[in-house]
């Protein structure tokens, strides 16, 4: 392994409901596929971004996951997402199978005269940072197979049914709260901040 590289993905729940997603999907032993922005196909998304962006990509998702091993993810027919070149992106003819795994990717750094409303409407799409992993369908796990579980709060952990942190183990939980802390005071993993 390397310093930028994991042998573990995160899923991350989103919205609202966050927490009380996490907490269903534990309670289920279930991730559920959501329907994806470009292609509308059906996927359980996991990311492999390292802890020195988990910060970044906790703002955008929300403070709260459960993470299993690559191994675990790729026998359950996950794989990395594929990031390919918006102008490249509706010419090909996808298999059903592998259009799960396809993002367009338009980045902002494309050149000017790429910049115009030809493809995705003009839109910038760039995910490339979020080292996205799919699997094509609903995720089954038994507790055996959770590595960690992310949580926002002290309070969070408190309030968590006791019944999870007995059948995972307390020692599986990571609090943002803690992260944060250490950005706080030995600021080395903050990427495009001030500190």
């Amino acid at each position: 392994m390397r310093p930028d590289q994991s042998e573990y993905l995160a899923h991350f729940t989103k919205g609202k409901e966050a927490y009380d997603s996490l907490v269903s999907i534990l309670n289920t032993r279930v991730i559920w596929a959501g329907q994806l922005p470009w292609t509308k196909r059906k996927a359980v998304c996991f990311t492999e971004c390292p802890w020195s962006s988990l910060l970044a990509h906790a703002e955008q998702y929300s403070p709260y996951g459960v993470g299993f091993k690559k191994p675990r993810v790729f026998a359950a027919g996950g794989g990395p997402a594929y990031y390919v070149r918006a102008d490249h992106f509706d010419k090909q003819q996808w298999e059903p199978d592998l259009y799960t795994f396809v993002t367009p990717f338009w980045p902002a750094y494309r050149p000017p005269h790429l910049k115009d409303e030809q493809y995705l409407g003009g839109k910038t799409i760039d995910y490339a940072h979020e080292r996205e992993w799919r699997i094509p369908h609903e995720f089954k796990f038994e507790y055996a197979h959770v590595e960690f579980v992310i949580l926002d709060s002290y309070e969070d952990m408190a309030r968590f049914p006791k019944e999870l942190k007995d059948v995972i183990g307390r020692e599986k939980f990571i609090l943002m709260d803690m992260y944060r802390k250490i950005e706080d005071l030995w600021p080395t993993h903050l990427v495009g901040g001030n500190g």
